[in-house]
């Protein structure tokens, strides 16, 4: 299940990698990339939110609603550490001064995004932009408009077989059941 508060650090470390800021479209890529990066390690992604195909490649979509503003921040979430966009550029609200500040992420969640720094760190927003649209099929062009990834999709471009695929969708989706109810109560 989307948890604001992780996503927001796992923002918040990436745009600290690059000096506090960054084009919202490059945080976005490099965000999806870390979930696939955890989905392919782990089976699980970092953020809990789900994907979808949009013109410019695949999106985390709870993380675009608050980029853009279109949702309210929960009072330690998004808002707490990034900046509203402007002009395209997402910055950082504040400089991370330790790795205890970033609660909400594991050693192993840090050393996903370390290792996808290290890897896309280094490209521009449309170079990165089109490496997810040659290297992650589970994005097809929605010609303008948009659709859902499902987990499932994902696993099978990550190279795991159709029962692979289907189970781990399976636990990720019981996991949202579960976390569901719970907030629920």
């Amino acid at each position: 299940m989307f948890n604001e508060r992780k996503v927001a650090q796992m923002a918040a470390y990436l745009l600290d990698k690059h000096s506090g800021t960054m084009s919202h479209l490059k945080l976005m890529k490099l965000l999806y990339l870390s979930d696939r990066a955890a989905m392919s390690e782990f089976g699980s992604p970092i953020s809990g939110d789900r994907f979808v195909s949009m013109p410019h490649g695949p999106i985390l979509t709870m993380t675009l609603n608050h980029m853009d503003g279109d949702v309210e921040s929960s009072p330690d979430g998004w808002d707490l550490w990034v900046s509203d966009k402007e002009n395209n550029e997402i910055s950082l609200k504040q400089k991370i001064s330790s790795r205890q500040e970033l609660d909400e992420l594991s050693d192993a969640e840090i050393d996903i995004l370390e290792k996808v720094w290290d890897e896309f760190g280094h490209m521009g927003k449309w170079e990165i932009r089109d490496y997810t649209h040659d290297h992650c099929s589970e994005w097809h062009d929605p010609n303008g408009s948009s659709y859902p990834i499902a987990y499932k999709e994902v696993f099978h471009a990550l190279g795991r077989s159709d029962k692979e695929a289907e189970r781990l969708s399976a636990e990720i989706e019981d996991e949202h059941t579960i976390e569901r109810i719970f907030a629920a109560l």
